[in-house]
């Protein structure tokens, strides 16, 4: 499997759903030119995904740790990192929902029962 700034969702989707899998939280990708997909629950739930933090970290082509404003996971940490081409550039972005926390690296897991209390809510 070849992906690149031009990939699909369904190109995508193997990935994320295998990331999904693995770790049984949210996960969203997306290449630099194309919208991507969201997976949740061992299933992709949409086809035509795009975040905030994604583009930024196409943007700026590096790892962001954050907790988005906007966006399908508005209030939830996310952490999200660039994938590169062998010149370091930024092709795609993979994000997942962050069970660490995210502001208070202390703070280990603190934020877990409120990011499952969310993840349930919805």
């Amino acid at each position: 499997m070849v992906i690149n700034e031009d990939s699909g969702a369904e190109e995508l989707a193997p990935i994320a759903k295998a990331v999904n899998d693995l770790l049984v939280i949210p996960v969203t990708m997306r290449s630099r030119n194309k919208k991507g997909v969201r997976v949740e629950k061992g299933a992709v739930i949409d086809f035509e995904y795009t975040g905030p933090i994604l583009e930024r970290v196409l943007e700026e082509n590096r790892v962001i740790r954050t907790t988005p404003f906007t966006g399908s996971y508005a209030g939830i940490p996310v952490v999200v990192a660039p994938i590169r081409n062998m010149d370091g550039g930024a092709i795609a972005a993979l994000g997942v929902v962050d069970l660490v926390g995210t502001v208070d690296l202390g703070a280990v897991f603190a934020d877990y029962p409120l990011v499952l209390q969310k993840l349930k809510s919805r």
